[in-house]
């Protein structure tokens, strides 16, 4: 064997250097090569199980100030379109900061593509890292929790990893958060789209048989189309809106959104308006973060969970029924049980760990499940919720109606 021979930098070969790297609050390094947006974010590191709906989960408010990991390895190979985007606010940036991929990001292959997942990631600012182990990244999430890290793409792999993990370890913990400010809107409007439909797109409502304000605490629009489908006359509302504002507007139901953050942490300055509608016993329904803002308005409490339900094959059964559903999930924070008072029962509970997904007062028409039944992205099991609701409605204006 000559010298060359034995040296493969001699014989021309070259090792990749990483052009991003995943920094964990404990110190640990995980390297590989960048895509997405070149600078650096910080952000709690969740995994997510879902095999499809990558741009819908990119786009969920929900996620604001999250690293997504997906554990199915090829995220991009369909590319991205104009209509499968969650977010209401139309700003190119997103909560989410960051996303760590197994494999790398193909062309894409799908006849509704319009962009390369790539660039559209740089678009939305949101830095991303492949070519990690992500089978590895979910066992120590599901091991030790939910990390705080931070992910830094640069085309040149220049890294200060002793700066990295300092500044790692000096995240705050997404506990005491109040993330929705960053993502939901500000302003008051109307939503009279519907649900998308092949051949013709998304559709818009014609007749309204009910007038719904949604609190918007980081609204999916997809939520927003199966109230404008189920014949809802849906006015958006800042989180910060008062009850005065809220009455004002007439409504026969008010939907609580899903959002980001701590619940406890938003709840300080809209508990109190909650508690007001309720005590007018307006018909009430709530997803996500909704959920446990009825949970504390009603005298709940709300834990942080270790690894959090993220994912589009969770099975939760419906106690009011017996049914079994499978559902899409995105939580960090979930209602604890034990501390709900009488006048809450537990209607829907997660098949996975016994966690609580779902609550309805006994004596006030309410009710509000954890997970997301507008199916974006994931099963259409739980639609029926929004009918549910609008039942609700009709029931309470035919009683006062009397």
């Amino acid at each position: 064997m000559t010298v060359d021979e034995g040296n493969p930098a001699a014989a021309g070969w070259s090792e990749p250097r990483a052009t991003a790297v995943l920094v964990l609050a404990d110190g640990t390094v995980l390297e590989g090569f960048g895509l997405g947006a070149i600078g650096q974010a910080p952000g709690e590191v969740c995994f997510n199980t879902a095999m499809t709906g990558y741009q819908e989960i990119l786009t969920d408010p929900s996620y604001a100030g999250q690293i997504i990991t997906f554990t199915f390895p090829h995220i991009g190979n369909v590319g991205v379109n104009d209509d499968d985007t969650e977010t209401v606010n139309a700003a190119s940036s997103s909560g989410v900061r960051g996303v760590v991929l197994h494999a790398a990001i193909t062309e894409p292959s799908n006849w509704r593509a319009g962009r390369h997942f790539d660039a559209w990631l740089k678009a939305r600012n949101i830095v991303g890292i492949c070519g990690v182990d992500t089978r590895a990244l979910t066992a120590l999430i599901r091991d030790k929790g939910m990390p705080n890290a931070i992910i830094a793409h640069d085309p040149n792999g220049a890294f200060d990893l002793d700066a990295l993990k300092r500044e790692a370890a000096a995240l705050p913990d997404m506990a005491g958060l109040d993330l929705v400010p960053l993502v939901a809107s500000t302003q008051r409007f109307d939503w009279d789209e519907t649900p998308w439909q092949w051949p013709r797109g998304y559709g818009k409502r014609e007749a309204a048989a009910h007038r719904v304000v949604a609190i918007d605490y980081g609204v999916k629009r997809n939520i927003l189309r199966l109230l404008a489908k189920a014949g809802c006359d849906v006015q958006v509302v800042p989180s910060t809106a008062t009850t005065q504002q809220i009455l004002d507007l007439a409504p026969d139901g008010v939907f609580l959104s899903n959002g980001p953050g701590d619940p406890a942490a938003t709840g300080e300055y809209a508990v109190p308006v909650i508690r007001d509608l309720l005590e007018r016993k307006i018909p009430t329904f709530g997803i996500c973060l909704g959920h446990q803002m009825l949970a504390l308005a009603i005298g709940g409490q709300t834990l942080k969970m270790k690894q959090g339900h993220h994912g589009a094959n969770h099975p939760v059964q419906d106690k009011t029924t017996g049914k079994v559903e499978i559902v899409s999930m995105n939580h960090g924070f979930a209602v604890d049980p034990a501390s709900l008072p009488q006048n809450a029962t537990e209607t829907h509970v997660s098949l996975f760990d016994g966690s609580n997904c779902g609550i309805a007062l006994t004596d006030r028409p309410a009710f509000s499940v954890q997970h997301h039944p507008e199916a974006s992205p994931g099963p259409q099991d739980s639609h029926y919720l929004f009918t549910r609701f609008v039942e609700m409605m009709a029931e309470d204006k035919a009683k006062n109606a009397v």
